[in-house]
């Protein structure tokens, strides 16, 4: 007979669902995530501006509509290769307006600063910030700062909001992907997020791997010509590719197929998620959106995004079906299908 194992001697690496308390993986953009809004925040904020969950809400304002997005930034190492945490800030909450189909005209920034925090450090993160927001052409219009004791932030948190202009005939947004679209890539994925682990651990690799961070307003502006042929945008962020397809299958009801031999991974980004045990789909991205585009425009959508240089790597990835309405699945190399759900937890936690 089998002796009975105390399930106090038991331990798993994934985190716990059922908890009282939060953890690390409800930051990951995956299924704890979505569960500590969905059970926590929304049935004390919901409103229908609200509801939809996009990267940025839209609302009503004296007979026109605005996109407003806000983001926090608690990303650590404060500096790494390809940026820093006050660029990655400008570029994040700019590319949540975006992806809206919105044309951003303002920022706000709020900074949590902890004591003993290098004013060095800080001058390179404003200048930086302030460098991408003129890049972008979007004013920072209003700022806050806070000091809290020594050890108690982590050395930086900013806090990032977002308005734009909503554009009445480019109005992608995640509930609109339907039954023949084409799946989009602009560009190749997981660099930032490995850029963010290398520089966090110390690891050297072969190659210098850089963050993607970028403002993606020209390649959203690049699209606008297809109107109502773009469905879908969305800035794989945390949780990487996985958890946006995944959110976007949910929101409109439909399944996604996606290729992975079509999926663009640069080489060393490949290799360090190989050696380390990690799934390139659900590492972070930062200068990276999926676009969803009726098929007879997708070959016009691609021509379009490869004529600038954030998108010159641009690959069509796959396409919405109507079988298996809000799962995604991926084609193997070796012909196999294969389910992409949400994880549990994070893969790379503190990446933005």
């Amino acid at each position: 007979m089998t002796k009975p194992v105390n399930p106090a001697l038991l331990s798993c690496p994934a985190p716990l669902e059922a908890a009282d308390y939060v953890q690390l993986g409800h930051g990951s953009g995956g299924r704890l995530s979505a569960q500590l809004v969905a059970r926590h925040f929304l049935p004390h904020f919901d409103n229908p501006s609200l509801a939809p969950l996009g990267d940025a809400s839209i609302v009503a304002c004296t007979g026109r509509e605005l996109a407003v997005s806000t983001d926090s930034f608690v990303v650590h190492p404060l500096e790494f290769p390809g940026g820093n945490i006050g660029s990655l800030a400008v570029h994040g909450t700019l590319n949540d307006v975006a992806m809206m189909g919105a044309r951003p005209i303002c920022l706000t920034a709020g900074f949590v600063l902890e004591e003993g925090l290098s004013l060095a450090l800080l001058d390179r993160v404003i200048a930086a910030m302030a460098l991408a927001a003129r890049d972008a052409r979007v004013p920072i219009v209003a700022g806050d700062t806070k000091v809290v004791n020594r050890g108690k932030a982590d050395g930086l948190y900013i806090n990032t909001s977002a308005v734009g202009t909503v554009d009445p005939d480019f109005r992608p947004a995640p509930d609109r992907a339907q039954a023949g679209d084409a799946i989009l890539l602009s560009g190749p994925i997981a660099r930032h997020g490995m850029a963010i682990m290398a520089a966090r651990e110390g690891l050297a690799f072969d190659s210098a791997i850089t963050s993607d961070s970028a403002c993606l307003v020209p390649l959203v502006d690049a699209l606008r010509a297809l109107g109502a042929a773009v469905h879908v945008l969305r800035d794989p962020t945390r949780g990487g590719v996985a958890s946006a397809l995944n959110e976007i299958a949910a929101a409109s009801g439909v399944g996604i197929e996606i290729d992975d031999a079509s999926i663009p991974v640069p080489r060393d980004v490949r290799a360090a998620c190989e050696m380390l045990g990690l799934d390139p789909l659900y590492v972070a991205n930062e200068g990276v959106m999926a676009v969803f585009v009726a098929s007879d425009h997708a070959d016009a959508a691609l021509r379009a995004l490869r004529a600038h240089a954030l998108g010159a790597e641009a690959a069509r990835i796959g396409r919405v079906v109507a079988a298996h309405p809000r799962i995604v699945a991926l084609r193997t190399p070796l012909g196999a299908m294969r389910v992409v759900d949400l994880l549990p937890g994070d893969q790379l936690p503190r990446i933005c």
